[in-house]
């Protein structure tokens, strides 16, 4: 047998936000990646390719929010809508504080009456070294 083949056994392989990580010798690949080739180092870098992609994928505006109330990522509709006109950044804390509250895989829906947008909020931690962020979309009644 060719040297080298077998250098990446998968060791594990799990879901996370839609998509397949899947844990090899030197570090994991995401199934879903259009660079087939692609190995993250680190599993935080391959669930923040996921996060990134799980925003993507919405026609709806979504966005991941961090403990100090900052978009670390948003698609493209908030891009061009504005975050500030997406979220107040007023309202931002209090809607990550919401997100602490939750179990792992709850969501909740969130109103903002003064802004009347409503948002799917679920609470996720991609790097234990900077704690959960909240993963949120806007929703309306023909999407809950």
């Amino acid at each position: 047998m060719e040297r080298g083949i077998l250098s990446n056994t998968i060791g594990a392989m799990f879901g996370f936000l839609g998509g397949t990580i899947v844990a090899l010798d030197s570090g994991y690949k995401v199934l879903q990646n259009p660079s087939q080739g692609k190995i993250y180092k680190r599993l935080s870098d391959a669930k923040w390719f996921l996060a990134l992609r799980w925003c993507d994928n919405f026609a709806t505006p979504a966005a991941i929010l961090t403990n100090t109330g900052e978009f670390s990522f948003y698609n493209q509709i908030i891009l061009e809508m504005g975050e500030q006109s997406f979220i107040p950044k007023q309202y931002r804390q209090n809607i990550f504080a919401r997100s602490l509250q939750l179990l792992p895989n709850e969501k909740i829906i969130y109103s903002i009456d003064s802004i009347e947008r409503s948002l799917e909020i679920q609470a996720i931690e991609i790097d234990a070294r900077y704690g959960k962020v909240a993963l949120l979309r806007q929703v309306n009644d023909n999407n809950l």
